[in-house]
């Protein structure tokens, strides 16, 4: 699709209500996580340990503790020290989505401003990447949603970047029954014209999807970790070839420190 056929997000933008939702997803995240980060093995970590490292008090970390333990998310021993349970991955999963939901639309908020183009945040589904948040300038010829709606991985704006920290066997196994073809002029024409591309936007630090997806469509994108050390979304900045190339650098620096700025708040720092 053409910039100006591209949904653009109404008043249902997908921002969810609720301060109490938000701070009680964003405490038990930074517990979870930083309980990772102290534990490994058999070693555990007092409430005062995770305190400490949080720079919060005890008793705010204590309460949290004690309600994931109670979900089984975490366990306690005897001396009360904590560490994470064997049911902690389907957690970890589930923060992890309700935090990028939550803090990717302030991120993109922020890109988008500073960028004056749309700035959206991608997932891997299958052999596809879905939108989970967006956000478009009122400038923007964009209409409609992209939010909850997938496109093919192969040639997708986020494609590259949500595949960043897989090895080319899991590659070609993503793309093991995907069809190359019906997408932009400049496409992947095979997995391995795919893996190729990969190569080099590692080596340059940043995707660039020119014209893959839609004839004269220009898109930069950067990986998002979190603090299990895997890459679990993308952001990226779309828009018409002909506006957005001649600014790839600038657009670039600040996806990625866009990229940068949501790993962290997911616990996975810079990389």
């Amino acid at each position: 699709m053409t910039p100006a056929d591209h949904p653009r997000s109404g008043s249902g933008d997908g921002r969810d209500g609720g301060d109490d939702v938000t701070s009680t997803v964003s405490r038990a995240f930074d517990v979870v996580a930083s309980l990772a980060l102290l534990t490994g093995g058999d070693q555990g970590a007092s409430a005062t340990d995770v305190a400490r490292r949080l720079g919060r008090e005890r008793s705010y970390v204590s309460r949290t503790l004690a309600a994931l333990a109670e979900q089984r998310v975490i366990e306690r021993d005897a001396d009360r020290r904590y560490r994470i349970s064997w049911a902690w991955y389907t957690a970890a999963e589930d923060l992890v989505d309700r935090r990028l939901r939550l803090e990717g639309l302030t991120v993109l908020d922020d890109l988008a401003s500073t960028t004056g183009e749309a700035a959206f945040l991608g997932v891997l589904r299958g052999d596809t990447t879905v939108t989970i948040a967006e956000s478009v300038p009122a400038a923007s010829r964009m209409i409609g949603t992209w939010v909850g709606r997938a496109y093919p991985a192969f040639c997708s704006d986020a494609g590259q970047a949500v595949l960043w920290d897989a090895d080319d066997d899991e590659v070609r196994a993503v793309f093991s029954s995907t069809r190359f073809g019906g997408a932009g002029p400049r496409a992947p024409r095979s997995v391995d014209d795919f893996v190729s591309r990969l190569h080099a936007a590692r080596e340059r630090g940043y995707a660039i999807v020119d014209e893959e997806a839609e004839a004269g469509l220009y898109s930069v994108a950067a990986p998002v970790w979190d603090f299990r050390g895997e890459v679990v979304a993308a952001v990226q900045v779309v828009g018409e070839r002909a506006a957005l190339r001649p600014r790839t650098d600038t657009i670039a620096a600040a996806c990625g420190a866009a990229a940068d700025t949501l790993s962290m708040r997911l616990g996975g720092g810079i990389r």
